[in-house]
């Protein structure tokens, strides 16, 4: 029994010592990222299939709408001035003058739409192949990736920083937005909840007091500013594909396409 006893004390023992030491080993560093994007100014192109069929939805409205003010008014001109050739109305020859008649404001506004020209889809940014600017590819959403150290090197990645004691993950994103973009950068977050996740392990010998990073993603739209070039060294926007090819950790890029739209 003493026997017994002595066996189930030294478990108890040793038990602590190695839960501690698994605890320390398995400690992750909290980080916070942002994915700014900018929405489309302008509606996508349509393709050929997609102009035919929206032609052919204009024709069935068309058909079965019913007639406009514009178009009532214009029938009873055209029958009163018919009346009025034929006698059987007298006319007021100040009031007639005075008077504007549906086809005159026809007249008057096809003249307007004769003025009026289009914007241009292409910026003289796109010419240009700015990729700091947002004003660039309309029709598409651009997303916001800086240049940061991590460990040795640089690498190009959405603006990321480490969660400070205090902080909710989500002051952490907004901090960390700050200190990449600068102030004059405004944007909307979507919510208190992060929209992905990715983690990784730092290299051997610089694992001091923590294995790794796990990063949480918190997405926002562009409501105006510009990014603070004081703030950051480099920085681009890019469409979806473009970024594909910017990010080189296959990993952090299929982390990051999960949450895309």
């Amino acid at each position: 029994m003493l026997r017994r006893l002595t066996q189930i004390s030294a478990k108890q023992l040793t038990r602590p010592q190695s839960t501690s030491a698994a605890g320390a080993k398995d400690k992750w560093d909290l980080y916070a990222g942002v994915l700014v994007e900018r929405l489309p100014v302008v509606s996508k192109t349509l393709n050929p299939l997609e102009r035919q069929f929206q032609d052919m939805l204009w024709k069935v409205e068309l058909e079965n709408s019913l007639k406009s003010n514009h178009e009532l008014q214009h029938e009873r001109d055209l029958k009163q001035a018919e009346m009025i050739k034929q006698g059987k109305v007298q006319v007021d020859l100040d009031d007639s003058a005075a008077k504007q008649t549906a086809q005159d404001l026809k007249d008057a506004y096809t003249e307007e739409l004769k003025k009026f020209q289009l914007g241009s889809r292409n910026t003289p940014d796109d010419a240009a192949n700015k990729i700091t600017s947002t004003d660039r590819c309309l029709e598409d959403t651009l997303y916001l990736l800086v240049q940061q150290k991590l460990g040795p090197q640089q690498h190009f990645v959405l603006p990321q920083g480490q969660r400070q004691e205090g902080e909710t993950m989500r002051q952490t994103a907004e901090r960390v937005l700050r200190e990449h973009c600068g102030k004059e950068l405004q944007v909307f977050f979507y919510g208190n909840a992060p929209v992905g996740f990715y983690k990784y392990k730092y290299p051997s010998s610089e694992r001091a007091d923590s294995v790794g990073a796990k990063v949480f993603f918190y997405r926002a739209s562009l409501r105006g500013g510009i990014v603070d070039e004081k703030q950051t060294s480099k920085y681009e926007w890019l469409p979806k594909d473009a970024l594909n090819q910017k990010l080189k950790s296959t990993a952090y890029a299929d982390s990051i396409n999960k949450f895309l739209i």
